[in-house]
């Protein structure tokens, strides 16, 4: 008997983790030669990620991981929910479709005596995987008009300067530009930017989204994030410390409104796709490696519901 159940538990626990589904779609895609976070920004809701129920925009890493959910189903609206919160409004997810998982922080305390005698309060934050739904994976007769209560949310924000305010936010961070040259590049060890004439950009989107990847690589300055810059060009580190730039610049982009565009280059697809099928974690640590960094160059406003204690834990590791 005990074999039994053994045997049904180990078919019950059958097939890929909801990261390694995510991360073999995600390969997919990329051996099709797709970068799905590289589109001209979409303007529906500003291109930020929102809860389609109470129109709160989703927060640290996880707009990344709806980024990519959005290019894997083909949606248009950055609108998302979770089944139980549809089924209160009488919509609900249409048969066959998958969900996106996002990643809500927990935080965790225990008390500890130290050598002395004393009592020490160790803190830790911990991530449970939480299902959403984007809008196209809905249906029901109340969804037309959530999606109209939301649109116009969207569209009646004060009027903003995404350019400028970009121009303004890196030009802030205190590693120094070069202008001039046909590489844009980080050096390490001159802790310094070189980015090419400014009207050798094919437009303004394109410049922020370089300068912006450049600013990430200098977050893993010694003097900063301490990350291993060291990478050749073709190894593993190289392709790793490219896809958290690549994927911060994705994250300001979101932050500041301005999109990602970004030239596409066949090689750094094809390690990151070796690096992403060494272990399905790699794309977790990189996304919570490049919110890391994005939160010293454009940190991200504090939500005004949120208690200081699960603010702390958010600003954990995500793959902590």
């Amino acid at each position: 008997m005990a074999a039994s159940t053994t045997t049904r538990r180990r078919k019950k626990f059958d097939g890929p983790s909801p990261e390694e589904a995510m991360v073999r779609d995600l390969i997919e895609l990329l051996e099709a030669g797709v970068t799905p976070w590289r589109k001209p920004w979409d303007c529906h809701g500003g291109g930020v990620h929102i809860n389609f129920l109470t129109g709160r925009a989703y927060r640290g890493g996880n707009p990344i991981l709806l980024e990519l959910g959005m290019a894997m189903r083909g949606a248009s609206l950055p609108f998302w929910c979770g089944f139980a919160d549809a089924r209160k409004l009488g919509i609900v997810p249409r048969k066959g479709t998958k969900s996106v998982r996002i990643l809500r922080p927990q935080l965790h305390s225990r008390e500890e005596e130290s050598e002395g005698g004393e009592k020490v309060l160790h803190s830790w934050a911990s991530y449970r995987p939480v299902p959403v739904f984007n809008a196209c994976d809905l249906e029901g007769e109340a969804l037309a008009g959530l999606i109209a209560a939301r649109m116009p949310e969207a569209t009646e924000r004060p009027a903003i300067e995404p350019i400028a305010t970009a121009e303004q936010v890196l030009q802030a961070w205190p590693v120094p530009v070069g202008w001039g040259g046909e590489r844009a590049c980080y050096s390490p060890s001159l802790d310094a930017i070189k980015l090419p004439e400014r009207q050798s950009f094919h437009g303004a989107a394109a410049l922020y989204a370089t300068w912006a990847h450049e600013c990430i690589h200098s977050t893993g300055h010694e003097s900063r994030l301490k990350r291993d810059l060291s990478g050749s060009f073709g190894s593993r580190l190289y392709a790793r410390e490219e896809l958290v730039a690549e994927l911060g610049s994705v994250l300001i982009g979101q932050r500041l409104q301005i999109g990602c565009e970004l030239s596409n280059h066949a090689a750094y697809l094809e390690h990151w796709i070796a690096a992403l099928r060494e272990s399905p974690r790699v794309l977790l640590q990189v996304i919570s490696e490049a919110r890391r960094a994005v939160d010293l160059i454009c940190p991200e406003a504090p939500a005004p519901d949120r208690e200081p204690e699960a603010a702390a834990a958010e600003a954990e590791a995500i793959a902590a």
